[in-house]
């Protein structure tokens, strides 16, 4: 007989876990919110943070993820969505279907968002771009 693990309370406070490096991409950190461990593996809610201007972007990826929305905290990203240029701004949420190919590539210095995705060890796969994209605008240093 099979038992599912139960999801567990978790509460974290901004002091319990900082931004790190290593995550997806290397120029973003990521400060864990406890989700994925409360949830057994089932989602991950973690913070994105820009720590150095926009070189290539992400590259055109799609994710293999059942659910995956970004909701922009501060400042403002720049995605291609398919053919699609999207600016995605402070308080604006994004579901990004499943599958469906995109591209990060820009976005201001202040840049944070909440990315919430299931399952947490979601898989990012780099395809073929349907478009050209436009290149980042310059940080002021």
């Amino acid at each position: 007989m099979f038992t599912e693990l139960a999801t567990q309370f978790s509460h974290v406070k901004p002091q319990d876990t900082a931004f790190r490096g290593g995550g997806l991409r290397d120029f973003f950190v990521y400060r864990d919110l406890g989700v994925a461990d409360a949830t057994h593996g089932k989602v991950i809610a973690q913070l994105v943070r820009a720590n150095r201007a926009p070189e290539q972007g992400t590259g055109w990826h799609r994710h293999e993820a059942d659910f995956h929305i970004v909701y922009m905290l501060k400042g403002w990203a720049r995605f291609m969505y398919g053919d699609k240029e999207t600016l995605v701004e402070a308080g604006d949420c994004v579901h990004q279907a499943p599958g469906i190919v995109h591209f990060l590539f820009d976005y201001s210095e202040d840049m944070e968002y909440l990315e919430v995705v299931a399952p947490a060890d979601f898989k990012s796969i780099d395809v073929a771009g349907p478009c050209a994209v436009p290149p980042p605008t310059p940080w002021k240093i």
